[in-house]
């Protein structure tokens, strides 16, 4: 159903959204130098884009192709469903993971104390937690990559703005427990391939059952798992970092943009 070209671009779209926790790494190391406002617009903007384009693009897309298999009500009752399957999912992985290695919980550097052999087990904890993040995130990077290569460069510059904070909150804890910048990183960098391997393992499961269902609850489950990782993480993380109306001027920038480039290039 796909070739070869489709699987390596939406594969690429998915690496580059996991590897933007090694960005919000190196951040960190010169966070001194950087303007938090900036951040706090930009995951204002990455939420924006998600929920606009998950509200109106992916659940839509998810709506019609199952509605096309199970005309009238059905079809729309299962793309609901499929939404709020996927706000569980994302829920219960969050609520599986201990608020102290909860990757939405951001470090700051200038909290942190040097020497805190703490810190190092909160930081690799944090690595393992946004590993597993990752995993349903990639997959929504790579599905939508795949089927429309034009949204998933959208949905995959918003996720890579989102994993900013998270390669932060991963580097930060590890670095002043160890002193070591090369080490912070890595485990940085690690943590965010866990969205490529997602992706390849959630496709090589679904491929041989890949349909016009399967493809609209997927897609609805995705447009669950961005709606709510923006709500719950995005915005809340934003408002962290800067002002409530930047956060608000960034999310109505984003949905402005989205809406833009989907009239565009469609």
């Amino acid at each position: 159903m796909f070739n070869t070209h489709d699987i390596l671009f939406a594969l690429a779209l998915t690496i580059f959204a996991g590897l933007a926790t090694g960005v919000g790494s190196i951040m960190a190391f010169f966070s001194k130098k950087f303007n938090p406002k900036f951040l706090c617009v930009s995951l204002g903007f990455s939420a924006g884009v998600m929920i606009y384009v998950s509200l109106i693009e992916i659940f839509v897309k998810a709506k019609d192709s199952l509605s096309s298999v199970y005309p009238g009500k059905s079809g729309y009752w299962m793309t609901l469903a499929g939404f709020f399957v996927g706000i569980a999912v994302i829920a219960i992985i969050d609520k599986l993971i201990p608020e102290g290695e909860n990757p939405h919980e951001i470090s700051n550097m200038e909290h942190a104390h040097a020497g805190d052999g703490k810190l190092m087990r909160t930081g690799v904890f944090s690595a393992i937690a946004i590993a597993i993040h990752n995993f349903p995130e990639g997959l929504a990077t790579f599905m939508a990559g795949l089927v429309e290569p034009s949204l998933g460069i959208s949905i995959a510059v918003a996720i890579a703005i989102h994993n900013i904070p998270e390669g932060i909150s991963v580097s930060v804890p590890i670095y002043y427990a160890t002193k070591n910048r090369r080490k912070a990183f890595v485990y940085s960098f690690l943590s965010g391939l866990a969205e490529p391997v997602g992706a390849l393992i959630g496709f090589f499961l679904l491929r041989s059952i890949f349909n016009d269902v399967t493809f609209g609850l997927i897609f609805a489950m995705v447009a669950g798992i961005m709606v709510y990782i923006s709500f719950d993480e995005l915005l809340p993380t934003a408002e962290e970092y800067g002002e409530h109306h930047l956060v608000i001027g960034g999310v109505v920038a984003g949905m402005a943009v989205m809406g833009a480039s989907l009239v565009l290039f469609s």
